[in-house]
Parts: C-alpha cells; structure tokens; sequence
C-alpha cells in the first residue's frame, strides 16, 4: 500500500470550501483541476504502512498543517474560477 495522505486532505478541504468561492461551478472536471493544482503545490505526505499512515494523520491536524492545505485550495479554486476549462461548464455531449 502507496498512499498519498495529502490527497485526502486537499479533497476534504475542497469540499469544505468551494461554496466561499463566488462563481465557482462545482463539477467533477473543475474539482479534479482545484484538487490536482493545490496537489503540485503541496508536499505529498506518503505513507506505507498504517503505523506510518497514523503517525503521518497526526502531523496532519496540526494548524498550521491545515492552513496551508486550506490556502492552497483557496488559491487552487480562485484560479479555475478565474479561467474555467469550458469543457467542464456544459454536460457532456450524446
């Protein structure tokens, strides 16, 4: 087991705040984009094993852990508001 915890995180904290974006469309493409830019701005937290994963979690809840995620998802979310990939604004084509 490879896991990067940090994913989680990022996905935990997206869905706590797209809603505080203004004009932000919520869909799968532009949560993909909102999680994927604030992951490549983040340093991945892997872990191996479950003792690894508990210890790994712990750091995690730290404040300053959880304001960083949060400030990088923020930013992440201004960003895809800003200059949505249009494909993502209509439902898919039959």
């Amino acid at each position: 087991m490879i896991v990067n915890i940090m994913e989680h995180h990022v996905s935990e904290a997206y869905d706590r705040l797209k809603h505080s974006m203004p004009g932000f469309v919520d869909s799968p493409g532009h949560r993909e984009d909102v999680i994927v830019l604030a992951l490549n701005r983040l340093p991945p937290k892997y872990v191996v094993t479950e003792a690894g994963k508990t210890v790994a979690e712990a750091g995690m809840e730290e404040a300053q852990q959880r304001t960083a995620i949060d400030v990088k998802v923020l930013d992440a979310l201004k960003q895809v508001t800003r200059s949505p990939r249009r494909a993502f604004d209509r439902p898919p084509e039959r």
